[in-house]
């Protein structure tokens, strides 16, 4: 029983850390974005950095 216990925390904090990316838009997404190769950017991260990051009008 300590065994499943164990291991349904274990899932569950992997399934919690993992999960945590910003949200497009948001300043923190923009900052994350600045620091990808221009090259890898797919035409709606394109989209929504000209949109929401280059006024610096960020999603709430």
């Amino acid at each position: 029983m300590k065994i499943i216990l164990t291991a349904i925390a274990s899932m569950l904090l992997l399934f919690t850390l993992s999960a945590c990316s910003p949200e497009p838009g948001t300043e923190a997404w923009c900052n994350k974005i600045k620091e990808k190769p221009k090259a890898d950017w797919s035409s709606n991260d394109a989209a929504t950095y000209a949109k929401y990051c280059v006024m610096g009008q960020y999603k709430k």
